[in-house]
């Protein structure tokens, strides 16, 4: 699995617990799987369909630092499908994993939208 982003917990990401929110993590991890996946597909439009049982395993306090790993599962026609795991970047103790999530290319009619990637493509191997 790769790491591709480090979150800060800050206060106002907190919960009445004094631990991150869980709503906080999902929509840092549904940015970032959307920012993987346009970069992935080549294509702005993007969106999540799908995310299978979300396991919360620990949690997380002010101050700590989170990674967010994705690792892709399948290429589909016009979808790519995802697993993620949330962890502590010092403890490196899984906090949170989502085994599928499928994020869906649209087109410009805003219907699924066949993208032709069939791998993982790096950057680099682009330019």
């Amino acid at each position: 699995m790769r790491f591709h982003t480090r979150k800060w917990v800050k206060p106002e990401d907190l919960n009445p617990n004094h631990t991150l929110f869980g709503g906080r993590l999902l929509a840092w991890i549904d940015e970032e799987l959307a920012l993987y996946s346009i970069i992935q597909l080549q294509n702005q439009k993007i969106v999540t369909k799908h995310m299978s049982e979300i396991n919360f395993r620990s949690s997380a306090k002010q101050g700590d630092i989170v990674e967010i790993g994705i690792d892709v599962i399948k290429f589909g026609h016009t979808s790519l499908t995802l697993s993620c795991t949330v962890r502590n970047m010092m403890t490196r103790e899984s906090i949170i994993t989502i085994d599928t999530i499928t994020m869906v290319s649209l087109g410009e009619d805003g219907k699924p939208k066949a993208h032709g990637k069939t791998q993982v493509e790096f950057s680099k191997d682009r330019l």
